[in-house]
């Protein structure tokens, strides 16, 4: 699991044919100051350039890719490939997203790693979790799972807070607790910005602080 070393996204073009009409294709770019991805960097502290391609169906089926610079050394190397695909939908008022992940490192050695995941989600509320599986770099069975409420603000903006918990089955990883902070703007043609404050209860680690622009076409 990278412990000390991640987000997935749409201005589509419809496919053509009447048979699958109902589909279609967007792509992604953002920056970011910092990769955090569940409370730990992801790039030493350092920016990151962002993107990938989705495909999603009214079906609720999608499948995507994304990809982002990191500095991972040995283990993970210099950048990271995400593949996956899942299954969303709302029943009766609650929201539901399952599939699975998976995390390549190609400049690496034995980083790669999957997860099968799910979340479900009513009003502002989102809950979710992550279980680990296909890990080149350790034994399977980590857990991640977390909560987060979302409120819409005056003049596009929005707050979401995060509380996440992540557990090993590897006696040599310290699980842990981490929480983030986001505020959002979005301003249309222009993307979305966000400013993000994310801490964790391991020893010595100082909150992170940083900044993002996404857009999607």
């Amino acid at each position: 699991m990278k412990m000390n070393k991640l987000a997935l996204a749409c201005g589509a073009a419809l496919l053509a044919t009447s048979a699958v009409a109902q589909a279609e294709f967007s792509a992604n770019i953002g920056v970011t100051s910092n990769y955090v991805w569940r409370g730990m960097t992801q790039t030493s502290d350092g920016a990151a350039i962002q993107g990938g391609i989705d495909y999603s169906h009214e079906s609720g089926f999608y499948a995507g890719t994304w990809a982002s610079n990191v500095d991972g050394g040995t283990q993970y190397g210099t950048y990271e490939v995400d593949g996956y695909l899942g299954f969303g939908g709302e029943v009766s008022g609650i929201g539901y997203d399952i599939g699975y992940i998976y995390y390549a490192y190609p400049a690496g050695q034995d980083g790669n790693f999957g997860e099968v995941y799910g979340s479900a989600s009513f009003s502002m509320f989102t809950v979710g979790a992550a279980y680990v599986t296909n890990n080149d770099g350790g034994d399977d069975g980590d857990l991640y799972y977390y909560g987060s409420a979302s409120f819409d603000l005056p003049q596009d903006f929005s707050l979401t807070g995060t509380v996440g918990q992540y557990d090993s089955d590897d006696a040599a990883v310290d699980g842990y607790t981490h929480y983030q902070l986001d505020i959002g703007k979005s301003v249309g043609d222009f993307g979305d910005f966000t400013f993000s404050v994310s801490a964790n209860d391991v020893s010595d680690s100082d909150p992170l602080v940083f900044v993002s622009w996404g857009k999607t076409f």
